[in-house]
């Protein structure tokens, strides 16, 4: 494999099994196509067709993926990677049988509040490319560790460095100075720490749920973000069956995250409506939940995504092919459906049209595994199967420097 070196075109040739996710080029869903050619011009998908046969004139850089399968890069569209500290014991002491408690989180908002900026800025940088070692391309990242206006705008600032989408959730959890005193602390987060922090993110979240913040504070939440353009997200009904999956539908949220415990009506809401529902099993991994029920949200015809849910204290992954994996095992998904929601998926709940699909005119971001197929992703659960990541039609990341021979076929 030639690894391209600069210019405004490269095409990718020798493609074994290529996942669109088009429709209208390829077969199924996933858009997938057999021996196939990508033509990216300036970071844009310009042409697909059949293994050598790209256009005349050829691309600045040729890229021989050696009958490879190619997937859309992994969209992560929930994380918290602005953090400080380490939480392993409390890990461990939930696998020996500890209950998951919402306020655990205000372990890591005392040392990230103390961590200087230059050791934020380190970790995340450390997690950003860990994710594209991974094949993640695009990431959603949150504030919600520093709970003060200071370090929730730094945070932001932070994130915004190195992340495409940044998330104001300052409305994480009651932080200690305000114990007892939730609704003074809602009115802070709805105005001065608002105010400072709007500037430096496109969306706004809430952790909806008992011990965090009830349906009221968190309507307040979501209008006071919606009055600085930022658009919703919900934290919802992770521990408990609960009011934030109806009330991210109700606000227009553009995600309700966890979607753990669903009663009709939430199922109902989130089919009729246009909230997509992201599935987060690193989550039920990490704090011994029940799983999702992707296959049920899937069938009565919501929306789903998959993503990392990347933190200190409760899923400290950036591995988008371990999440397809789980999806598969635990939430009840196809393959198909699992890849589709990793990258279409986030995309949507992004509200993004750019990225999670290989369409004519996406972004340039792409992900060659060393397999024949996307099924290998939890065909082979826990195994590196990412060879090479391009983000903008730019190699980001290669395990080989470029050389590969013959994928493995068994």
């Amino acid at each position: 494999m030639t690894a391209p070196r600069g210019g405004g075109s490269v095409a990718f040739d020798n493609i074994g099994a290529l996942v669109t996710n088009d429709p209208a080029l390829g077969q199924g869903r996933l858009g997938q196509r057999a021996q196939s050619a990508l033509l990216a011009v300036d970071g844009r998908v310009a042409w697909v067709g059949a293994a050598g046969r790209l256009p005349q004139g050829g691309a600045d850089s040729l890229v021989d993926v050696g009958g490879r399968a190619v997937v859309p890069g992994f969209v992560d569209s929930h994380t918290h990677l602005v953090f400080a500290g380490d939480r392993s014991r409390e890990f461990a002491a939930r696998l020996a049988g500890a209950a998951y408690k919402a306020g655990g989180i205000l372990s890591t908002v005392s040392a990230t509040r103390a961590a200087p900026d230059d050791v934020l800025d380190a970790n995340v940088a450390r997690l950003v490319t860990e994710a594209t070692k991974s094949g993640t391309t695009t990431l959603e990242c949150k504030s919600g560790y520093g709970l003060t206006i200071h370090d929730e705008e730094r945070s932001l600032r932070i994130a915004a460095r190195q992340t495409e989408e940044t998330t104001f959730l300052g409305a994480h959890t009651v932080p200690a100075e305000f114990a007892g005193r939730a609704d003074d602390y809602v009115a802070l987060v709805c105005s001065a720490m608002l105010d400072a922090c709007a500037p430096h993110a496109r969306w706004v979240d809430v952790f909806c749920e008992a011990g965090a913040f009830d349906a009221d504070q968190a309507a307040e939440v979501l209008r006071a973000g919606a009055g600085r353009s930022l658009v919703g997200r919900v934290h919802a009904n992770q521990l408990g069956p609960g009011p934030g999956v109806q009330l991210a539908v109700e606000a227009g949220a553009a995600s309700a995250d966890h979607c753990t415990f669903l009663t009709g009506a939430d199922l109902d809401a989130l089919s009729a409506g246009t909230t997509v529902a992201t599935l987060l099993p690193g989550a039920e991994f990490s704090t011994r939940s029940p799983y999702a029920d992707g296959r049920r949200l899937i069938d009565a015809g919501a929306t789903v995504a998959l993503a990392s849910d990347c933190n200190p204290g409760t899923s400290y992954t950036t591995s988008m092919p371990w999440c397809i994996a789980m999806a598969t095992r635990e939430m009840g998904m196809t393959v198909d459906e699992a890849v589709w929601a990793a990258t279409r998926g986030g995309a949507r709940g992004l509200r993004r049209d750019d990225i999670g699909h290989l369409g004519i005119g996406a972004r340039a971001d792409l992900v060659v595994l060393d397999a024949p197929s996307h099924l290998y992703l939890a065909y082979r659960p826990g195994v590196h199967l990412v060879a090479g990541v391009w983000r903008r039609g730019q190699m980001a990341w290669s395990s080989d420097a470029g050389r590969f021979g013959p994928p493995p076929s068994t």
